[in-house]
């Protein structure tokens, strides 16, 4: 077990055993992976703790790790965050207990009506959290009118938060990770509530510092981390202490389903020396142009380059205007009537 302090809110409790946590009140539950904790999970969070406050009871989140298609021996998509600022994201929205149980395959065969069970007898839950296409159990055999069924005969009752939209789609992990990969990263940091982050480490500059005389740094991200598509990107990076750094990021894949190992080469834009061997996080603010099937170690890149860092100054300097203004994504609940 452990505890984490995030965002000057107190402290949320982390569980890695569910039999172990001992709740010391009747709670509000909500289960899912969260992954990258978007506006929706933000608001659905963010409600049940609210509202179980208000009750005099526990606010607990049951999230899972490694992915639950990864356990299934299938590709899991790729990550938006990692169970760490999973866990600190969460946390900052005034959470009591976070359970981070190991996924198992004995996960995946639990019927709805033992999970649960299992749900009220450690948690002592007495109200489910969700959205309306929630789904639990073996072969998501728990659905919300089973899980309202399952609810009066174990004594707890089933609360929908109705799901958001974001510039007319609904958001969804899933929806983020198609709008990164088709590069649209300031669609996908409206639904965030934040540009989405890429945290990596540095090294020696990739094939565009070496066909110019730009100093760059290669960035190996996470594994299994997800990238944004081929482009040039406005990005704010953190790197050796210093925050909030001006970036160019260069971002190609060598093929067209998206390997592994994309290129990611970045240029600090008011540093004449880059970071090597240094951790990084990316802030991916806006993209300034999509490079196509450009050549990453033409040498014609370099003033193609030069032209990209006015532009990336723009779009800082618009993004950091109606973050002042408080100009955030404009959301919209879905009726569920």
């Amino acid at each position: 077990e452990g505890v984490l302090h995030a965002g000057g809110v107190e402290a949320v409790r982390i569980a890695y055993d569910i039999s172990l946590v001992r709740p010391t009140a009747e709670a509000y539950v909500t289960v899912g992976v969260f992954d990258g904790v978007h506006c929706g999970h933000q608001r659905l969070i963010g409600a049940m703790t609210q509202s179980a406050h208000a009750a005099g009871r526990l606010a607990i989140a049951y999230t899972f790790d490694p992915h639950p298609l990864t356990v299934l021996g299938r590709e899991a998509p790729p990550l938006l965050t990692t169970v760490e600022e999973r866990a600190e994201l969460i946390a900052a929205l005034g959470l009591d207990i976070l359970v981070v149980p190991r996924f198992t395959l004995d996960t995946v065969r639990t019927r709805a009506s033992d999970f649960t069970h299992m749900l009220v007898r450690d948690l002592h839950m007495v109200e489910l959290w969700a959205g309306p296409d929630f789904a639990l159990g073996y072969q998501r055999e728990g659905t919300i009118s089973r899980l309202e069924h399952l609810g009066t005969q174990q004594g707890f009752t089933v609360r929908l938060v109705a799901p958001l939209m974001c510039g007319g789609s609904w958001i969804s992990s899933s929806r983020v990770r198609a709008a990164l990969a088709g590069g649209d990263v300031a669609w996908a940091a409206q639904c965030l509530g934040r540009p989405y982050r890429l945290p990596g480490v540095t090294s020696a500059p990739g094939p565009l510092g070496q066909a110019t005389e730009i100093a760059t740094a290669s960035i190996t991200p996470v594994p299994r981390r997800m990238v944004p598509g081929t482009g040039v990107y406005a990005c704010s990076a953190s790197v050796g202490g210093r925050n909030s750094l001006a970036t160019a990021a260069y971002v190609i894949h060598t093929d067209a389903d998206g390997p592994s190992d994309p290129i990611i080469e970045v240029r600090l834009l008011d540093h004449r020396e880059a970071a090597h061997e240094q951790t990084i996080s990316l802030d991916f603010v806006d993209r300034v142009r999509d490079t196509g099937e450009e050549n990453p170690s033409s040498p014609a890149l370099a003033s193609q380059l030069e032209d990209d860092v006015e532009r990336v100054r723009q779009l800082l300097d618009s993004a950091a205007a109606a973050r002042a203004q408080d100009k955030g994504c404009l959301l919209q609940p879905l009726d569920l009537e």
